[in-house]
């Protein structure tokens, strides 16, 4: 009972919290609505006071300065007409999106038959529209028409295109209370915004805060729940019998952690541990931590061996990376891999929570501690080998004297490989008695055979290396018969 609350008071949380931000975000949905309409509201009325004024200074004028004559002409005798029949002149204006404009005026000029005057402009603002989220230029668009049988047309056409109608005031006095109004809502809507946006974030806040405790309580539980539908149910006792493996050293673990649950969950029968004679076959636990498991992987990638077989994981801590290094014998290259691997294992708390989802990543993040003792071994093997990005180190000093090359004049201008006294004899005083303290004697470099004795030196040390390697696995082998 105590889980099923929980998970209750999880999902009764979560449904508090999605009424919430759908109630949020419906009104801030609206909110924005009105405050996009009072915008193309203030943009329609600034933009066609300038198409008042400059009809009004055409007509003061003269027909002569009309730019569109013929147009014009046909439209004050027809207004003239109309005025006569006792028509009324009506306005309307409103917002079209730019790419309907050209299709827009085609139509007007077609079921109108010319009993119109379109005026429009573009906005210099960009706009949202809310619908689709998609950003575009609007045009401001004003209509002069004659009757209200030609003002129906024109209602319907727009209706058709979509065009977002406002109200025209009559006068400039009007159209400037309005707009004094305008800029007082939309300020006041701006502050509204704000506070909403502000209360939305505090709420996804502190959710994201408590979504990681969900997600652990809710895998906890789901986990629970798999075991629990695992066990058998015993109907005369009513209670649940679960048969598992568990290792000998974790049974005083198993019953305290029993006898805790039962104190927790208020059990009025406790739970206890039987153990119950098997002639199958116990499973194999191999128990691993963070620099082992990824050896554990390399291992287990071939096979999982028996119960109470000796687990070659351990070995291959050193076997594994070493004869990695045998083959790949660089210093250079193995610095460049120890440092690599030691800032991953240094920042391995944060990068696990940066790169969850990255499989490329992950695969070396888990191989850190491989690729750290790949590394080191690389240095000393580099070292032994006296190779650092293919080129060997001269620390010590060589153990071959080259004086006698230089003795005789006649060998001056050749080279040091054509040079046929240099000769790497033992019996030529070097600096060192014995041999080369450490590695390979970088004489060695200049040696017209050094491909082929490096090679040779290096075969034969891991042929040593392997033999001795599959000498320890068969005495493994040994012991696990046994």
């Amino acid at each position: 009972m105590l889980r099923r609350c929980s998970l209750s008071d999880i999902q009764e949380q979560l449904q508090r919290l999605e009424m919430e931000l759908s109630e949020v975000a419906n009104n801030k949905e609206k909110l924005q609505r009105n405050h996009l309409e009072l915008t193309e509201y203030t943009h329609m009325l600034k933009i066609t006071r300038t198409f008042i004024h400059s009809r009004s200074r055409h007509e003061a004028l003269g027909p002569q300065y009309e730019e569109f004559p013929t147009m014009e002409t046909d439209s004050v005798t027809g207004s003239t007409g109309m005025q006569r029949l006792g028509a009324k002149l009506g306005f309307i204006s409103g917002l079209i999106h730019r790419v309907k404009v050209e299709a827009f005026e085609r139509m007007l000029w077609r079921v109108c038959k010319g009993y119109t005057i379109l005026s429009y402009a573009e906005v210099d603002e960009s706009l949202t529209d809310l619908d689709t989220g998609e950003i575009s230029k609007s045009v401001v668009f004003l209509i002069s028409f004659w009757g209200d049988q030609i003002g129906h047309k024109v209602q319907k056409i727009c209706d058709c295109y979509h065009c977002h109608l406002y109200p025209h005031p009559e006068n400039d006095e009007e159209r400037a209370d309005v707009l004094d109004s305008l800029r007082t809502r939309i300020q006041d809507l701006n502050n509204v915004l704000h506070r909403t946006d502000d209360y939305l974030r505090q709420v996804l806040q502190k959710a994201a805060e408590s979504a990681y405790t969900w997600v652990v309580q809710v895998k906890k539980m789901k986990a629970i729940y798999h075991i629990l539908n695992l066990c058998s149910f015993d109907v005369t006792n009513k209670c649940l019998i679960a048969e598992v493996w568990c290792p000998v050293s974790d049974l005083a673990n198993l019953r305290g952690a029993l006898e805790k649950g039962s104190r927790k969950g208020d059990a009025t029968v406790p739970s206890f541990v039987n153990r119950i004679p098997s002639s199958d076959t116990p499973p194999t636990l191999l128990r691993s931590n963070k620099l082992t498991t990824g050896f554990q992987s390399i291992v287990e990638a071939y096979g999982v061996g028996d119960y109470r077989e000796v687990s070659p994981a351990p070995y291959t801590i050193i076997t594994f990376p070493f004869l990695f290094a045998v083959m790949f014998g660089d210093l250079g290259h193995g610095v460049i891999m120890s440092l690599f691997a030691l800032w991953m294992v240094l920042t391995e708390k944060n990068q696990k929570k940066k790169h969850p989802s990255n499989e490329i990543w992950m695969t070396f993040f888990h191989g850190r501690y491989i690729i750290l003792m790949m590394g080191l071994f690389s240095i000393y093997t580099g070292l032994i080998y006296n190779d650092c990005f293919s080129k060997s180190l001269n620390i010590f000093g060589s153990g071959w004297s080259v004086k006698a090359m230089f003795t005789n004049q006649q060998w001056t201008n050749k080279t040091v490989q054509t040079n046929a006294l240099l000769t790497l004899d033992p019996n030529v005083s070097g600096v060192f008695s014995g041999p080369y303290p450490f590695g390979i004697d970088p004489i060695w470099n200049l040696a017209v055979n050094r491909l082929s004795f490096l090679n040779s030196y290096k075969m034969k040390m891991s042929v040593i290396i392997g033999v001795i390697h599959m000498s320890f696995g068969v005495v493994l082998s040994v012991f696990n018969h046994l």
